[in-house]
């Protein structure tokens, strides 16, 4: 697989800026993902439904019955699947699918579940703090993503009060969203529960209550005062082991499972260097690990799997809610995930089952079918690029320097069994032998990884 396929895999979720890559340099390329503007407007299905806890009261107050509440909660679901959908939508067709990559990535570090509040709203606010500072100051994100109702809820802050500390958003700030486990003191944990003491949800974002925050001052990494959220995440970032967390999960996120900890150290030393600015991090790690060998060392997501395939093959009416249907049942479902730990990646990706449930929608898509058949019975039209001019190893060589991260003699020989010397491309029917043997390539162990 050549460099610029590779890391518009790992950049996007596909394979189409390959080109742009190669004619921009991979500097310039990070340089307009980075510059695209992050303005959006909010999707009708979000702005017609209730935003303020006034709104929202009076929404839950025509449930009054067990039927209207099976409604009113089968209409909230409906608006969240509708926004999986919208989202996946805009990864595809996006022209900087970077951001949403991070913005992903953002989505799996600042968990923030759905099913925790079940409010539509608060859940594409916390996706829209997370888009627009996608490539921003690391420090800034924490404290904006503090103050998500969606982060309050999901951890119980609203329960955290003056007398009654609720301990979980204060241990998953340090756990899980910012120096990680072995980095801090359980004291740290029940004193940091006294500076987010009263911080609950608001109309569009968390807002402290006076009546239940705590008053007196505390100890915080051996700092003294009555501390509140965005001076806490201040005495956090000023730790000494403050940048490797984050660095070792970013580069876990876009390169590598199971990341050199000399790696981790060094961009995380050049994190802490620029101030915790995401730009030039991101930069470094990728113009530096772009002319690397990093080739196969990261399992593909179910996402990035459905995506590319259905890039590849043209799918003429890909259907976003099949995809999301295919990657629930690969451990992978937006605004769902299982634990406040996220996805967990690597080989949780490629368990015996999901293997075989990748096989099986390859089958469907290569005959013209949907993802699910039994949802959206209608046929595809499928159309595969390849050298139509070139013999059997001509075609092969095509189809693996962009979908395989290496090939052997083995396998070469296996692929030439499937296309054997004699193809003639100008024959009819010979679309057909091709797809067999696209078919054959994406169900390799290779095809996995990237």
């Amino acid at each position: 697989m050549d460099s610029n396929t590779l890391w518009s895999l790992r950049l996007g979720f596909s394979g189409k800026q390959a080109s742009a890559i190669k004619q921009l340099g991979i500097e310039r390329f990070l340089e307009s993902s980075f510059s695209c503007s992050p303005e959006r407007q909010v999707p009708g299905f979000i702005a017609n439904g209730p935003k303020t806890t006034e709104e929202l009261k009076a929404f839950h107050q025509q449930a009054t019955d067990p039927e209207s509440i099976k409604l009113m909660r089968e209409r909230q679901d409906r608006v969240n699947t509708a926004m999986k959908a919208w989202w996946i939508d805009n990864m595809i067709h996006g022209q900087f699918p970077l951001r949403e990559k991070m913005t992903l990535f953002w989505h799996n570090h600042f968990v923030a579940p759905f099913k925790s509040a079940r409010v539509n709203y608060w859940t594409y606010t916390h996706y829209d703090t997370l888009y627009q500072n996608a490539f921003g100051n690391f420090r800034h994100i924490t404290k904006q993503a503090l103050y998500t109702n969606s982060i309050v809820r999901y951890l119980d802050n609203f329960r955290n009060i003056k007398g009654k500390y609720n301990e979980n958003l204060s241990r998953e700030l340090l756990e899980l969203f910012t120096i990680g486990i072995g980095n801090y003191s359980e004291q740290d944990i029940k004193n940091g529960a006294k500076g987010l003491a009263g911080l609950t949800m608001g109309d569009h974002k968390a807002v402290y209550i006076t009546a239940r925050e705590n008053t007196d001052p505390f100890e915080y990494f051996g700092n003294k005062g009555n501390f509140k959220a965005q001076e806490m995440v201040d005495i956090i970032f000023g730790q000494s082991n403050a940048p490797y967390h984050i660095t070792r999960k970013l580069l876990r996120w876009f390169i590598y499972d199971n990341p050199p900890e000399k790696l981790v150290r060094y961009y995380g030393d050049y994190l802490r260097k620029n101030d915790f600015e995401l730009q030039p991090l991101l930069t470094k790690i990728i113009t530096e690990e772009f002319r690397k060998p990093t080739a196969g060392s990261k399992i593909k997501d179910p996402l990035l799997y459905i995506l590319q395939l259905a890039d590849e093959l043209h799918v003429n009416n890909l259907n976003t809610e099949s995809v999301i249907d295919f990657i629930r049942s690969q451990g992978m479902d937006p605004y769902s995930q299982t634990s406040v730990k996220g996805w967990e990646g690597g080989t949780y990706w490629l368990t015996t089952q999901t293997y075989l449930r990748r096989h099986k929608v390859a089958d469907q898509l290569c005959n013209g079918k949907t993802i699910n058949p039994v949802k959206n019975p209608e046929d595809v039209t499928i159309r595969l690029e390849w050298n139509r001019n070139g013999n059997n190893k001509d075609i092969i060589r095509d189809l693996t320097g962009r979908l395989l991260f290496r090939t052997d003699e083995m396998m070469q020989a296996d692929l030439e069994t499937l296309l054997k010397y004699d193809f003639d491309p100008k024959e009819e029917g010979a679309e057909n032998g091709v797809i067999r043997l696209f078919n054959h390539i994406i169900k390799t162990p290779e095809f996995q990884l990237i």
